[in-house]
């Protein structure tokens, strides 16, 4: 067997590893079938209780992202994850018809749907809600088995509001808001979700509000905003970091998690656009034009600028992005949660692995397919790569030299 105790920190590594996960409603079922894939080849590496938690100094998320990144990062009350990452698929099964109840009265009911959201959220929320505080309780995001970064927006004071672990660990933080209301908040998307509105007050009697909505309105891919919250560590002089340096980019590893777009369908053109008004802006198609648009491109932006970088550095072996682009239909929807539409879902994470890995072209901004390996393959590879370097921390830590190894099997 094989034990398995907390990460030491990257001043004894190599690398800093980072993972993604996109926003993007039920689509969260595809970066899941991902998770589920690569936490295998961990265990078959570490053994069965290898978590992902154990392997990635940071984990991101926006929006259902967020709602991922709180389960397999918060402790049951034997202080490992909550959610294995094998079970977030069936969560999302389970749970997601009552999260986004499908209207059945054909013609009818979609129309009742469209004048309701004339007038407040498509959904009002409430068992999204009750799910979420049913599973994380009363933690809060210091209490996270690794470092977590959530973004989300707030709506009165117009600008992002980022929950970060860092933040919070080693200071009595205004910021340390109950994992649930966090999760709540980033998953809010204007629209489909209210707003949620929460307090924090700290020890000290200092109390802050919160005005928030998803967290997909500043980062829906939240990769750079992870890179960024280390950053800031470094600059302040984290021992964690010690000897890296601010810009040090080249050591870092990153792997990024879409839930899919439907680029390649062509919905809409400018002919189509320029005779809009406000109400085609949010519902044209049968999805919301607006937001599609400015989540699509945040994301692309973020991949487009960490592949520069990667590039640059000549460590592109270190960043992985797994996107699917070619959704059509309902299958690209946020929230038809019917059965069909969820196991079509899940298919679409399975085939993924089997595809080869893509990346965005810097010239046309196209994602494009390249011959050098599947995303199946490229998760094997960067098992081995986490793998190697929680043992080799582990190997150069003074916490545990002397004693018996992590990862290391004991049979």
């Amino acid at each position: 067997m094989s034990e398995i105790i907390k990460i030491q920190p990257p001043t004894y590594g190599n690398l800093i590893t980072v993972l993604s996960i996109d926003g993007g409603g039920i689509r969260g079922i595809i970066p899941a079938t991902i998770l589920s894939f690569l936490e295998a080849q961990l265990q078959e590496l570490d053994g069965e209780d290898a978590r992902l938690a154990d392997y990635f100094d940071v984990i991101s998320g926006t929006s259902t992202g967020g709602l991922v990144t709180a389960m397999i990062t918060a402790p049951n009350d034997k202080k490992r994850p909550l959610f294995a990452a094998k079970d977030i698929k069936a969560f999302y099964l389970e749970h997601s018809p009552k999260i986004f109840p499908q209207p059945n009265w054909g013609f009818l009911g979609e129309a009742f749907s469209i004048v309701k959201r004339l007038g407040g959220p498509k959904y009002n929320g409430k068992y999204l809600h009750k799910i979420i505080k049913e599973k994380l309780g009363n933690l809060k995001l210091h209490d996270t088995l690794t470092n977590i970064v959530i973004p989300t927006f707030d709506i009165k004071q117009l600008q992002p509001t980022i929950f970060s672990s860092y933040e919070v660990k080693n200071n009595n933080s205004s910021m340390d808001a109950d994992l649930c209301d966090i999760c709540i908040s980033t998953s809010a998307a204007p629209t489909y979700l209210p707003a949620h509105y929460f307090q924090t007050t700290t020890s000290e009697g200092k109390s802050r509000e919160f005005n928030l909505v998803d967290g997909g309105v500043a980062a829906n891919n939240p990769a750079l905003v992870a890179i960024k919250e280390v950053t800031k560590q470094i600059f302040k002089g984290n021992q964690d970091f010690f000897p890296i340096k601010p810009m040090d980019f080249g050591r870092f590893l990153v792997i990024s998690l879409g839930t899919g777009t439907a680029k390649n369908e062509e919905k809409f053109n400018a002919k189509m656009a320029s005779k809009w008004g406000v109400l085609s802006w949010l519902i044209a198609g049968g999805s919301n034009p607006l937001i599609d648009a400015f989540t699509h491109a945040s994301g692309d932006m973020v991949d487009i600028h960490i592949s520069v970088v990667f590039q640059a550095l000549r460590s592109e072996e270190n960043y992985l992005r797994i996107q699917d682009d070619t959704l059509r239909g309902t299958i690209s929807s946020v929230d038809v949660s019917t059965k069909e539409n969820l196991e079509g879902l899940v298919k679409i994470g399975e085939d993924l692995l089997k595809k080869p890995v893509a990346k965005v072209n810097l010239e046309t901004g196209v994602f494009e397919p390249t011959a050098n390996e599947s995303n199946e393959q490229a998760l094997i590879r960067f098992a081995k790569k986490l793998s190697h370097e929680r043992r080799l921390r582990e190997m150069r830590s003074p916490l545990t030299k002397g004693t018996k190894q992590i990862l290391i099997d004991t049979n």
